[in-house]
């Protein structure tokens, strides 16, 4: 969610530093993507589910490599493939049960991979010793597995709300939600950014969120009665608990790319970056809106 840096002048080609048009046409493509296939084989959206997330695994781990963190992208895209199968046939039990296999695979794959070769001075095998395989050993696993859970992890919970009969639906709330999140926030913080909301995204801003929060709330409330025939509360409740998470997920972001030193994780999306700086607040919104759907539908 891009927004005015508060107090500050606007940058770049338009007040927010965004080519707009073409982060318009892109959105737009994606949402025709996104509706295409899920209102015509539900396994067909899981596969573009799978495609967009691979995606963002490559991305992160690439940046991770920046930094000299190693992550064996193969085995965390095979992961993430099977947390997706294992949730929509089999359920939370199966999405938990493939993530902590893929935990334990992923530590003893680092264990044989071998280390990068600091600290093996003196072992006379170039890195072939103890102290060559065992190098970054820890810096590496940890990498790995949180690789496994952000976001492979956290996007099983997208073939959880697919499942039921009525998953469809339950997916475009929990999209739609998350894009007024942006929409909302974007707005807001343009027209009336003046309070800055933390040091760790300048760009945000108080009035930014309230209006992620209003937006989110108003889509919520209306989607939950006219899909589920709920009540308002409901989807209020939805829509305002995504909105704060939206903009968590955004921040985690901004957090995980100054450590690593980059701007943006990717460049596939003109007038986005990269497809996890638009998986961000996807992902964060993902388990409460799954939670809150299955204890009121």
């Amino acid at each position: 969610m891009e927004e005015r840096t508060a107090g500050g002048s606007p940058s770049g080609g338009s007040r927010t530093g965004r080519n707009l048009p073409a982060a318009i046409a892109v959105g737009v493509g994606l949402g025709a993507l996104v509706i295409a296939s899920l209102y015509t084989i539900k396994e067909l959206f899981l596969v573009v589910v799978v495609a967009a997330v691979g995606v963002g695994v490559v991305e992160m781990t690439r940046a991770f490599a920046s930094r000299g963190i190693r992550v064996p992208v193969v085995p965390v895209l095979v992961s993430m493939a099977a947390m997706q199968a294992g949730a929509y046939w089999g359920g939370p039990a199966w999405l938990l049960g493939v993530f902590v296999v893929s935990v334990f695979v992923m530590l003893i794959w680092r264990m044989f991979a071998g280390g990068d070769g600091e600290g093996a001075a003196g072992q006379g095998g170039g890195g072939q010793g103890a102290a060559g395989r065992t190098a970054g050993y820890v810096r590496d696993a940890t990498g790995s597995v949180f690789l496994l859970v952000y976001p492979p992890l956290l996007a099983g919970f997208v073939a959880l709300l697919l499942a039921p009969g009525d998953g469809r639906d339950r997916v475009i709330v929990f999209i739609a939600v998350t894009v007024a999140s942006d929409i909302g926030g974007y707005v807001a913080g343009v027209l009336f950014g003046r309070h800055q909301l933390t040091v760790i995204s300048p760009k945000k801003t108080w009035e930014g969120l309230a209006g992620s929060v209003v937006a989110c709330t108003v889509v919520g409330a209306w989607l939950v009665t006219w899909l589920f025939d709920g009540h308002l509360w409901q989807g209020a409740i939805i829509g305002a608990l995504a909105a704060v998470l939206a903009t968590v997920g955004d921040l985690i972001e901004s957090m995980i790319k100054r450590d690593l030193g980059i701007k943006d994780l990717g460049t596939i999306l003109p007038g986005h970056g990269g497809l996890m700086d638009r998986l961000d607040s996807l992902v964060t919104t993902l388990v409460p809106v799954w939670l809150l759907m299955a204890m009121f539908f």
